[in-house]
């Protein structure tokens, strides 16, 4: 119980210092903005506690399937971390800020081609947008989408490495899967399948559609104002965490698919060779 306490307080504390991070450390951060920062981090805590706190989870997938939602936090507070470093560089240059824009530009570079998601997320600014932005957003995108490059390979590998989610020896679909229900009809199989199947390809086709749907978005309602730091570092992280994170879960969901077909077979090949025993 002592465990699961602090290790539910350390989780929360993280997922506030992560959502805290861009109003810490950016002098230019207004104080309506910093009051909403306020007011998400207590319900992000208090989620997070709750959650990992309780012996029946929720919502929270693969709470008990480590380094699924680890591997996904690091990204994300990684991305968070590298896009306010950047911004922070705009107004109080130093060297790190100038390595990380270094390393962004090159890799917006690098990602910036046609038909690229890099591309077309450039493509969804206004046409009166400065140098200066475009810019910017070119080495945010570039930047967060690679960190989610990054985080996905990390989670096949650990996956591979630690045959994942069995590396404990047992795996609970109703703590790991909470919002999965067995019963609901069909073969389970067959269903875990279509849905991981669904959430890669969803995964693979947001980073094109979301600068699509912005910029058809744009000509109706006002269009997203990247000017604003906040709102480039939250947004870019956003658009390269979730096609990362649905990828994930997929390949998550397509894994416990196959464990479970495995012992089906293996269940199977023990009772025939059972009845072969007793006949």
């Amino acid at each position: 119980m002592i465990s699961r306490l602090s290790g539910a307080v350390l989780r929360a504390a993280m997922v506030i210092l992560m959502i805290s991070m861009p109003a810490l450390v950016l002098a230019s951060t207004p104080v309506d903005t910093a009051q909403i920062v306020g007011l998400v981090c207590i319900v992000a805590g208090v989620f997070t506690f709750v959650e990992y706190n309780s012996s029946s989870p929720s919502l929270i997938e693969f709470r008990d399937a480590p380094p699924f939602n680890r591997v996904r936090f690091a990204g994300l507070a990684a991305t968070v971390f590298a896009l306010t470093i950047i911004a922070k560089g705009s107004y109080d240059p130093t060297n790190l800020t100038n390595l990380f824009l270094l390393i962004g530009g090159n890799l917006a570079d690098a990602m910036d081609f046609p038909y690229s998601p890099v591309r077309l997320v450039v493509l969804m600014l206004p046409a009166e947008a400065d140098a200066m932005l475009i810019n910017n957003v070119r080495v945010a995108a570039g930047l967060s989408y690679l960190v989610s490059l990054i985080s996905l390979a990390v989670f096949i590998i650990a996956l591979r490495l630690k045959n994942w989610p069995n590396q404990r020896g047992g795996f609970n679909v109703w703590t790991n899967l909470p919002t999965f229900d067995p019963t609901a009809g069909g073969d389970v199989v067959e269903r875990l399948e279509r849905d991981g199947q669904v959430n890669i390809i969803l995964g693979f086709l947001l980073p094109f559609l979301i600068p699509a749907l912005v910029k058809l978005a744009s000509d109706v309602f006002n269009p997203i104002q990247l000017q604003d730091s906040h709102t480039l570092i939250w947004t870019m992280t956003a658009w390269a965490f979730i096609p990362a994170s649905l990828i994930m879960r997929g390949i998550a969901m397509l894994r416990v698919a196959q464990m479970i077909a495995l012992q089906r077979e293996r269940a199977y090949l023990n009772a025939r060779d059972e009845d072969g025993v007793l006949i």
